[in-house]
């Protein structure tokens, strides 16, 4: 039932975006001067820069943060710390998107203002994606590392290894599979979110020169749009949903393909 939900979903997508391909066709959409809807020009290239750069920059930052927040919860923290400390990780995962966005908007904005103007930024999206995606990371991680045999820290013991080289040459690349899961999973809620980016990226179409620039992401650009979008134009945001639509379900695919073989068989 589920999976013939998705596919009629999938198929309004692909049969409302239709329209404006087979009217301007698909090069449009990446060599058109700009965004400018009213005058039949689509260029969605800056809004997939935009979201790539805040996706993949967010991912840079919290895949080490992650992983060292799975590390120390396993490996060094007490237990009664270790506890705690996935509690507040699973609690952070809870949290509305649009609450990290509010945060983003009152707190983060203003002090990148401080820095370097004007403060709703490619740098406040990245930071926001990164407080949201870190959750997944971590806690994917934890449970790729839960999986493990405990032979493979035993055996690790008996041979003398130090606790650093038993976490870093053998239980971290025991668990890559489940971990690059977990990494594949965040990458594709980051590219995914609305509301939170919608708040505090300044939703300026434009490539983006630096971290400070203003940009505009393909799901801020739905959101904003859609409410009055008409034709061609209403149209063409289909087809950023339907590039989306593609990306994560790549991306899921890869996630469900690298989770597929249980850690401890290979």
């Amino acid at each position: 039932m589920s999976g013939g939900l998705l596919l009629l979903m999938v198929a309004f997508v692909v049969a409302e975006a239709v329209p404006v391909v087979r009217q301007y066709g698909l090069v449009v959409f990446f060599t058109d001067e700009g965004w400018y809807p009213a005058a039949g020009q689509f260029n969605l290239a800056p809004m997939i820069t935009g979201t790539l750069w805040a996706g993949f920059g967010a991912l840079l930052a919290a895949v080490p943060l992650g992983l060292a927040s799975a590390v120390f919860c396993r490996f060094y923290a007490p237990g009664t710390v270790a506890a705690v400390y996935e509690r507040v990780l699973e609690v952070l995962g809870g949290i509305p998107s649009v609450v990290f966005g509010f945060w983003g908007l009152v707190v983060l904005v203003p002090l990148i203002n401080q820095w370097q103007p004007p403060g709703a930024s490619l740098l406040a999206g990245v930071l926001v994606l990164t407080l949201m995606i870190l959750p997944t990371v971590s806690l994917t991680a934890l449970a790729a590392l839960d999986a493990l045999p405990p032979g493979y820290r035993l055996n690790a013991a008996a041979l003398g290894l130090s606790r650093w080289t038993t976490v870093w040459r053998v239980m971290l690349p025991a668990a890559r599979v489940g971990i690059l899961g977990g990494v594949l999973l965040a990458l594709a809620r980051a590219l995914g979110e609305t509301m939170a980016v919608l708040m505090v990226t300044g939703n300026v179409v434009r490539h983006a020169q630096s971290l400070f620039d203003p940009v505009r992401t393909l799901t801020a650009n739905i959101a904003l749009e859609m409410a009055y979008a008409l034709g061609s134009h209403r149209s063409a945001l289909f087809v950023s949903g339907l590039l989306l639509l593609i990306v994560v379900a790549v991306l899921l695919w890869l996630a469900e393909t690298c989770t597929g073989s249980p850690a401890g068989d290979r």
